[in-house]
């Protein structure tokens, strides 16, 4: 049915786990303990559009290496999400064809009102 990638030592990840009542069929992915594949990242990035939007742009790694100012295209992004898990913008939730993308206030909302419908 979906997928929920999270970081198991996220305490946001966590939080928003706890308050989310998961329908089966959910597959709960740690991804440090299980980092995506290159398919899995392409099909994030065929539902939310770009390989930019899954970039966790507040990670310290992404600021430790200058990356806002390397002027990255698609391919550099999704190397980066290759490159190392923490690049990831957390928690992602892919459900069918829909897509929930980081821990915004706004975005845990439409994740409890999907499982609500």
């Amino acid at each position: 049915m979906g997928t929920f990638y999270y970081l198991s030592s996220c305490d946001t990840c966590k939080r928003i786990m706890n308050g989310i009542n998961f329908p089966e069929g959910i597959a709960l992915v740690d991804i440090k303990s299980s980092p995506l594949s290159g398919a899995q990242i392409d099909a994030l990035q065929a539902l939310s559009g770009s390989y930019e939007a899954l970039i966790n742009k507040r990670a310290q790694r992404y600021k430790a290496q200058n990356i806002k100012e390397q002027n990255l295209d698609e391919a550099g992004f999704r190397n980066l999400l290759l490159e190392h898990y923490t690049f990831l913008k957390r928690p992602v939730l892919q459900v069918n064809n829909k897509i929930f993308i980081g821990n915004s206030a706004a975005n845990v909302a439409a994740i409890k009102a999907f499982f609500s419908e």
